[in-house]
């Protein structure tokens, strides 16, 4: 088991529960979609996951590593080493180019690999792009940035924030395709939050938040 979430519970600033007592479980090279309408949780659940936020009660272990006792030099670490984010913002730096971009979180985990970058420059069709800045891209090209940055380092765990919901339907629809055949080749799990259900239908498992819990 990579992932395990076991009864965690988080409230917000006056006692606001947002989760309430949720537990989930993810193996190694499982893809996994979580659902539910706006404010049920969703993004707080990933947030915590990635050790963005604490948590009131419960424990989430990543890799055999309890989140809970960790600093944030602990966390920082664990971000770099074993997961990788894409959220809907894209998220690039403004200021390194497309090459920059997606060669940086790699780097940052020592986990430099030029054949595989050139890989996936590839494979995402970003090849003449790479001397490009990010306010020069579309959204769909961006998000491929995005990907390719978060797939250099080959995580464990990738971790996505309804990765198309600024795309159109043509560039969401790449997009979505790209990210879970590279998930599949690298044998990374993927825990996909999404508002679609036709998204949802395409991972291995679906769960479904309402009122802060699991339904």
């Amino acid at each position: 088991m990579l992932l395990s979430i076991d009864h965690v519970r988080k409230s917000y600033p006056g006692g606001r529960p947002v989760l309430n007592d949720v537990s989930l479980t993810l193996d190694q090279g499982q893809t996994l979609a979580l659902t539910g309408e706006s404010g049920s949780g969703k993004s707080t659940l990933l947030h915590l996951t990635a050790a963005l936020d604490g948590f009131d009660a419960g424990e989430i272990t990543l890799d055999g590593r309890p989140l809970s006792p960790l600093d944030d030099t602990g966390r920082s670490a664990l971000r770099r080493d074993c997961l990788a984010l894409i959220f809907q913002q894209f998220n690039l730096i403004p200021s390194l180019t497309v090459a920059q971009n997606l060669s940086i979180h790699a780097r940052l985990a020592n986990r430099s690999d030029p054949g595989w970058l050139t890989h996936l420059t590839e494979r995402l069709g970003l090849t003449d792009l790479q001397d490009r800045y990010p306010e020069s891209l579309s959204g769909g090209q961006q998000q491929r940035v995005a990907i390719g940055r978060a797939m250099a380092m080959r995580p464990k765990l990738l971790l996505a924030d309804e990765p198309t919901g600024n795309l159109d339907e043509t560039a969401s629809a790449v997009v979505l395709d790209l990210m879970l055949s590279l998930v599949v080749d690298t044998g990374a799990a993927l825990l996909l939050v999404t508002h679609s259900h036709e998204i949802a239908a395409r991972l291995d498992r679906h769960a479904h938040l309402s009122g802060g819990q699991i339904v």
